[in-house]
């Protein structure tokens, strides 16, 4: 099973008493540095959640997979649980293309993640089918949608400019995941007093890299610190 890839953890607990208390957390990383003696990869780093149950957006995971996604690793999780079946991780794990191992499900690879993904797109179909049936039964009762809507035949300068806008948003969003692990370390480094160069061999000790790939420079400090200032 030896083959020497770096590794990025992921541990997850559900209430901020566990995560206090670390109950949980310690059997997770222990799990995670056996993973990684098994197969010879160094554990570049562990990213730890602590959930209430009611929050779905789950940051630490997004820095994980974005460490990752540039670092060539491996997302190494210990407890697959409950986790693989929250649709925003499939689809998420599915679009970073990172390789997924779950130490406590050996066999919950990529396949399954693969498999996950297709029950969700088919649940996601069913809700699309019905949704289209109800549209239909409206327009049967006279009503207009979409293009035939008179308002919707000709769009104005102002909703043209919305849709740029929206465009532009969307590439600020995925290039602001691209750093989320680093952003707030970067930013403590420069305020303790460190340059944008040194800032920069740090982060290339450490192992990062850009998200094209490459080894960071100052130029590219120097953006990320002004895209999270």
């Amino acid at each position: 099973m030896a083959n020497g890839k770096a590794i990025i953890g992921y541990v997850r607990v559900s209430t901020q008493k566990q995560g206090d208390s670390g109950l949980g957390l310690e059997g997770q990383e222990h799990a995670l540095h056996g993973y990684a003696q098994t197969t010879g990869g160094p554990l570049l780093r562990t990213y730890k959640e602590v959930e209430t149950g009611k929050r779905n957006d789950r940051p630490e995971l997004a820095k994980a997979l974005a460490h990752a996604k540039r670092s060539g690793a491996t997302l190494v999780i210990a407890k697959l649980d409950r986790l693989a079946r929250n649709v925003h991780f499939v689809s998420g794990l599915m679009e970073s293309g990172v390789d997924f191992v779950a130490c406590d499900n050996p066999h919950a690879n990529k396949l399954t993640i693969h498999i996950l993904a297709a029950i969700a797109e088919h649940e996601a179909e069913a809700i699309s089918q019905r949704t289209k049936a109800a549209l239909a039964a409206y327009k049967a009762r006279g009503g207009t949608l979409g293009a035939a809507r008179p308002e919707c035949r000709k769009l104005s300068p102002a909703a043209r400019q919305a849709g740029a806008r929206a465009s532009g948003r969307e590439a600020k969003r995925q290039a602001d995941a691209a750093y989320a692990d680093l952003a707030q370390q970067m930013a403590d480094w420069r305020q303790a007093g460190l340059t944008q160069q040194q800032i920069a061999d740090r982060l290339n000790a450490e192992g990062h890299t850009t998200r094209r790939g490459k080894p960071w420079g100052q130029v590219q400090v120097l953006r990320v610190l002004r895209r999270f200032a």
